[in-house]
C-alpha cells in the first residue's frame, strides 16, 4: 500500500493539523483517509502525526509492505536513519512511528513535492479549518488531538526578553555569508553555479571562523548547517575546523537564488539581454529571471527552511552558512517586513548577522552585516 501524509501549522507553533491517505499501490484507489486537529503545535510535529496516522491506518487495513510518501524532507531523512533527531519533542513521535513501521514486512520512505502531496495536504488544511472554526485557536474539536508538551508550555511562560516582549528560549541563528569567489570579484550573478572560494575568500572564511570560535555559547557541539554549494561548504568547513566540530550538515533549502539564464552575467549584461524582464524583476519579487527562480519562491523556500531549523535544533545556537538572498530572507522573516528589504539591505562577503526566533512566534535581530573580523 501507499501512505501519503502531511501536516501543517499556522504560526509554527500555531493551530496545527495533519492528514493521511492510504492507497492501493497497484490501482491508486483510496482505501482510507485520516485527519485531525492538534491544538497548538509545530509543522514538524504535525508532519509526524500525519505519518503516524497513515501507518496506523495501513496496519488496520492489513498491509504488509508500505511505501510512505511525504513532502517533509526532515521526516523522510530522520525515519530513514540518515539524519539525527535532535529536537526532544520529535523523538517520541519518531519512536512511535518506528514501532508502527516495524510491524510491517517492509517500509520505504520517499520524498515527494508539495504539489504531488495535494490529497494529504487538503486533509490537513481541512482539519485546521475545522479546528479554528469550531473552537478558536486554543480549544480544538474533533479528530485526534494532542496537547502542547509540558516542556514547551513551560518555555513559553519564561519572562519576556528585553524590550521585544518575546518569551521563551530562542533558536539563535548565526548567519554567515560565504567568502569571495571569482564571480563576486567581477560582480556577476552567482546563483546555482558551483564556484570555489578564491585564496582571499578562503582567508575571509578563516577570519569569520576565528570570530565565531570566540563567541559565547559556541563550541564543538554547536551545529553548523550549510548550503550545498562549494563556496558555502568551504566556508562552513573553516568554521567546523576552528571549532573542532563535526562535519557541517548540508541543507538544500539554504541554496542561493536560481538566476537561470542570467547566471554569470553582470548586471549590465542581464539588463541588455532582457531589458523588459530585468526591469520588472528589479521591482516585482514575483518575476523570475528567464529559466530561474523568483524572490517570492526563494522567500517560501527559506521560510520552510527556517521552520526546519527551528524544529530540528530547538532552543540551540545554530551556525548557518549561506548566500546573500537566503540570509536576507531570514533577516526579513525575523524583522517581519516586506520584500523591499531585499533591495535595501547590503550584506558583505564573509559577514556575520544574528537572528533569534522565539517559541511564542516573536523574533529579534541582534546583528547585521558585521565584518569587524575582516579588518
Amino acid at each position: 500500500m501507499l501512505v501519503e501524509a502531511d501536516g501543517g501549522s499556522r504560526g509554527n507553533p500555531g493551530p496545527a493539523g495533519f492528514g493521511a491517505v492510504v492507497k492501493d499501490a497497484a490501482t491508486g484507489a483510496v482505501l482510507a483517509e485520516r485527519s485531525g486537529g492538534l491544538g497548538v503545535a509545530t509543522n514538524n510535529v504535525a508532519e509526524y502525526r500525519g505519518l503516524i496516522a497513515g501507518l496506523r491506518a495501513a496496519s488496520e487495513l492489513g498491509a504488509r509492505s508500505v511505501e510512505v510518501r511525504l513532502d517533509s524532507k526532515l521526516v523522510v531523512e530522520q525515519m530513514s536513519g540518515r539524519w539525527k533527531i535532535r529536537h526532544p519533542e520529535l523523538r517520541p513521535l519518531a519512536e512511535e512511528a518506528g514501532t508502527l513501521a516495524r510491524a510491517f514486512d517492509s517500509v520505504r520512505y520517499e520524498w515527494m513535492s508539495r504539489a504531488d502531496n495535494a490529497h494529504a495536504d487538503r486533509l490537513a488544511n481541512q482539519a485546521m479549518d475545522e479546528q479554528q472554526a469550531g473552537a478558536g485557536l486554543d480549544a480544538p474539536t474533533g479528530g485526534v488531538v494532542d496537547e502542547v508538551p509540558a516542556e514547551a508550555s513551560a518555555a513559553n511562560r519564561i519572562r519576556p526578553t528585553g524590550w521585544s516582549g518575546a518569551s521563551g528560549i530562542p533558536t539563535k541563528l548565526l548567519l554567515v555569508r560565504h567568502g569571495q569567489t571569482a564571480l563576486s570579484v567581477e560582480r556577476r550573478y552567482s546563483g546555482r553555479g558551483d564556484v570555489e572560494l578564491t585564496e582571499f575568500g578562503a582567508a575571509q572564511a578563516a577570519a569569520v571562523a576565528r570570530r565565531i570560535a570566540t563567541m559565547d555559547g559556541v563550541d564543538a557541539s554547536t551545529p553548523v548547517v550549510t548550503s550545498p554549494l562549494t563556496r558555502t561548504r568551504q566556508t562552513a568547513a573553516a568554521i567546523t575546523g576552528a571549532l573542532s566540530a563535526p562535519e557541517p550538515v548540508v541543507h538544500s533549502g539554504l541554496i542561493e537564488t536560481d538566476f537561470g539564464e542570467w547566471e554569470r552575467l553582470t548586471f549590465a549584461e542581464a539588463a541588455e539581454r532582457d531589458p523588459e524582464t530585468h526591469g520588472r524583476w528589479l521591482s516585482d519579487t514575483s518575476v523570475p529571471p528567464p529559466g530561474g527562480e523568483s524572490f517570492d519562491e526563494v522567500h517560501e523556500r527559506v521560510r520552510r527552511t527556517r521552520d526546519d531549523l527551528i524544529d530540528t535544533y530547538g532552543t540551540s545556537t545554530v551556525i548557518v552558512v549561506s548566500h546573500v538572498t537566503p540570509i536576507k530572507e531570514l533577516l526579513r522573516s525575523a524583522l517581519d517586513v516586506g520584500p523591499s528589504l531585499l533591495f535595501r539591505l547590503h550584506l558583505d562577503l564573509a559577514s556575520l548577522s544574528i537572528a533569534e526566533f522565539y517559541p511564542d512566534g516573536n523574533a529579534s535581530v541582534r546583528l547585521v552585516n558585521d565584518i569587524s573580523h575582516l579588518g
